[in-house]
């Protein structure tokens, strides 16, 4: 990439190019963004935000423009933009209600943007984003506070939020779902562990991974099923290694790709592992070509994942492809 970040934002366009925004590099947030082509391997400046920011979360919608909320930046954000494939420029839309970092983003089916918890004032809090008026809303709050927790959509609309902190040192093994035709939260079955800094993946089947994080003062190996049907959860096999800041990719075969992140205070990972949904085993593949947390992961068009950003004992502009 033209610029080392980490903790920005990794969005596949309509086209096939990715987007990547903000992100800090070690010393400043950034507000630049650029834009890889697969067809060339080769990274393009794109404008810049019109807010400099990291832990930022990021949803395609449904026009093909790619909505970016939140962030910390000195303080966290409630400011959102939108990026135009088109004209290629950004334009600030609505701001949320609450400032918000290391919350979620989810498309609904509607089209609309649901926005929940993170680290600032109001952290069990939701709001929804009407991509049509550019306006947001309050919707029903969650039972907690969660940040630093996944959230998934499932195939009958509902959104299924899982783990996170309730504070700094408080992990969640809590999951609760959003109704979006009620707007209301409920909560669903509790998770084996209490996990946060962790991965959540849709599976072809429907029932959803849970792997790594970090709960009750250690980073984690293990891994569970959340089957939407029963509401229960079951646990699957356990990782090579323990880790949490790392990236799952659901590749086109229906494995899971999870590469990098830390296993200890002082120990980040280059090795990267497949999950298989129909053995339930999880089986070592090639090493990245660089030790990295806290980067980011996309599935291309043609099925190979991006991995770009993070940072070791410096803050990585490196990318590398991995080819499944």
């Amino acid at each position: 990439m033209n610029f080392p970040r980490y903790n920005h934002a990794e969005t596949v366009l309509l086209d096939g190019k990715v987007l990547i925004s903000g992100g800090f590099n070690g010393s400043t947030p950034l507000n630049n963004a650029e834009l890889y082509d697969s067809l060339t391997a080769t990274w393009t400046m794109t404008s810049n935000m019109n807010s400099n920011r990291y832990n930022l979360a990021a949803s395609m919608l449904t026009n093909g423009k790619v909505l970016i909320s939140g962030g910390f930046n000195s303080v966290e954000l409630n400011t959102a933009e939108l990026y135009d494939p088109l004209t290629d420029m950004w334009m600030i839309t609505g701001n949320m209600t609450s400032r918000r970092s290391f919350h979620t983003l989810t498309r609904l089916v509607n089209g609309n943007v649901l926005v929940s918890g993170g680290f600032g004032n109001n952290l069990n809090g939701a709001e929804l984003y009407n991509s049509s008026l550019g306006t947001w809303k309050t919707t029903g709050s969650m039972s907690v506070n969660r940040a630093n927790h996944r959230a998934c959509i499932l195939t009958n609309g509902k959104v299924l939020v899982v783990g996170g902190q309730s504070s700094g040192s408080t992990f969640l093994n809590s999951a609760e779902l959003y109704d979006p035709s009620t707007e209301t939260w409920t909560i669903t079955g509790s998770m084996n562990y209490a996990r946060g800094y962790h991965t959540a993946s849709m599976l072809p089947n429907g029932k959803v991974l849970v792997a790594g994080g970090y709960g009750s003062g250690t980073y984690l190996n293990t891994a569970e099923l959340y089957d939407p049907v029963t509401g229960v959860w079951a646990i699957t096999g356990s990782m090579n290694y323990a880790r949490g800041y790392h990236t799952a990719s659901m590749l086109p075969n229906g494995k899971v790709l999870l590469a990098g992140g830390q296993s200890s205070a002082s120990v980040s990972l280059n090795r990267a592992e497949l999950y298989d949904p129909v053995t339930e085993i999880w089986t070592v593949t090639d090493n990245m070509n660089n030790i990295r947390q806290n980067h980011r992961a996309s599935v291309l068009n043609n099925g190979k994942v991006l991995v770009t950003g993070g940072k070791n004992s410096v803050t990585l502009s490196s990318a590398e492809i991995y080819q499944p």
